[in-house]
């Protein structure tokens, strides 16, 4: 499926995420956001009647409505004259009929999933429900990590709980390294210096995929170097910010990354126009050496031609011993205002994003749960998801929880910004000045 925020984080397997991306998490593509509307909120609280759920088709979809209908079943049972009907939605048309949703209640849902990069514009728009006091009521919340509830919190209110997470980790081809007598990287330097030795002693592999359009695959950089996207204003929580793409710090990251891009290592008249799925296609195919991403990559990199030659470390900080900050994508359930049913709606978002349902949709899809303790088993049931626990417990980061981040994403502001250096046609300097006044216009608005 394409690339979409929701998940933010792009989407090369069976599972249908956000980004990215569109995210360009992982190269992803933003959808607009629902235009503001009027005052939608229900004075109603029945405690029965029916309950309407949208949640995101994915590619393969039986396996995640196995779950869910065990799931509603038994809410169903413990909650007497309810009946929960749920519709599975593409996601490539989600911004249409969310934007319908928000604007006429009877079309509405109650509850519904959505990327946890669309949380701020949502909010926005006047379409999701504060539940910052069930939340905070909630015994289960106390295990939530606190980047999965960050994307939820807007203005210091919650509006809603994160039903899934996904980052990004460093793949590396063992039979190159065996035959080129390399270790796995243990800082920046040596990642980039091993890339650079892959493609010099093998000139038929890129040495460590990369794209000008892989945002999600460039933000470790930026947040390893000290850098960040941008800064919040005032005190935190206030959801107010101003770039900072173009400080001392990022300026850094952004060498490092942009570094990569070269005949010693991913051609610039290549690598340039890649997104996330680009470049993991090409480790998956046996065209790269090494590659950034996802645990969500797993089920398209098994499938191709590198199924059994391959690991999974943390990627590399400036220093040894440091994990480079990830992006934490992932999606989200929350309750719409508009329901009539506020106390058995946001029953049902605890059952479809509780612990149970969780550890449930990891072993049947694979997606990480949010609950560190769930997390913690998953990772000792399964060692590939080890690197990606490690790297969400100790270093994850989100981008900023604004509505502009939407418009900065749809807008291509940071691949634009990469491409013009890669290319040669504006220094670091100049084009992370001009990406962070673009930032600052999208972010005002």
């Amino acid at each position: 499926m394409k690339p979409s925020h929701l998940s933010a984080f792009s989407r090369f397997s069976s599972r249908a995420t956000v980004p990215v991306v569109a995210l360009v998490l992982a190269g992803l593509t933003a959808t607009g956001c629902a235009p503001s509307t009027s005052d939608n909120s229900s004075k109603e609280d029945e405690k029965s009647g029916k309950l309407r759920v949208w949640l995101f088709q994915e590619v393969n979809n039986a396996p995640k409505k196995k779950v869910i209908d065990k799931a509603v079943a038994g809410f169903e049972k413990e909650h007497d004259g309810t009946d929960v009907e749920v519709s599975y939605i593409p996601i490539d048309t989600r911004a249409q009929k969310i934007k319908a949703a928000f604007n006429d209640p009877k079309s509405a849902p109650d509850v519904m999933e959505f990327g946890n990069t669309d949380t701020a514009g949502y909010v926005k728009d006047g379409g999701l429900l504060d539940i910052s006091k069930e939340f905070g009521a909630w015994s289960d919340s106390t295990n939530i990590d606190p980047t999965a509830k960050y994307s939820l919190t807007i203005g210091g209110k919650v509006y809603g709980a994160p039903l899934f997470v996904g980052v990004r980790a460093l793949y590396y081809r063992t039979d190159v390294f065996k035959e080129l007598g390399l270790e796995p990287p243990t800082t920046q330097d040596e990642l980039i210096a091993t890339a650079k030795k892959i493609r010099s002693e093998r000139p038929d592999l890129y040495g460590l995929a990369v794209g000008g359009a892989y945002t999600y695959g460039a933000m470790p950089f930026i947040w390893a170097n000290g850098g960040d996207l941008a800064n919040e204003k005032g005190k935190f929580g206030s959801n107010e910010y101003e770039a900072a793409i173009d400080s001392p710090d990022a300026q850094k990251g952004v060498k490092a990354y942009t570094s990569l891009f070269g005949d010693d290592n991913c051609p610039a008249s290549k690598c340039a126009q890649w997104g996330g799925n680009d470049t993991i296609e090409a480790f998956a195919s046996g065209k790269a050496g090494m590659a950034i991403g996802g645990d969500f990559s797993h089920q398209a990199i098994e499938a191709g031609k590198v199924k059994g030659k391959y690991k999974v470390v943390p990627l590399p900080g400036v220093k040894e011993g440091e994990i480079a900050p990830a992006f934490a994508g992932g999606n989200n359930i929350g309750v719409l205002k508009s329901t009539s049913h506020r106390t058995l709606a946001v029953e049902l978002l605890k059952t479809l994003a509780g612990k149970q349902t969780q550890r449930e949709l990891f072993d049947s899809m694979g997606f990480l749960p949010t609950f560190t303790d769930v997390r913690g088993s998953v990772a000792d049931k399964d060692s590939f998801v080890k690197p990606f626990v490690k790297t969400l417990n100790d270093s994850a980061k989100f981008v900023p929880a604004s509505p502009g981040w939407a418009a900065i994403d749809s807008q291509l502001v940071l691949p634009t910004m990469f491409q013009e250096i890669v290319s040669g046609r504006k220094s670091v300097g100049s084009a992370t000045k001009d990406a962070a006044k673009k930032m600052d216009e999208a972010f005002q608005q």
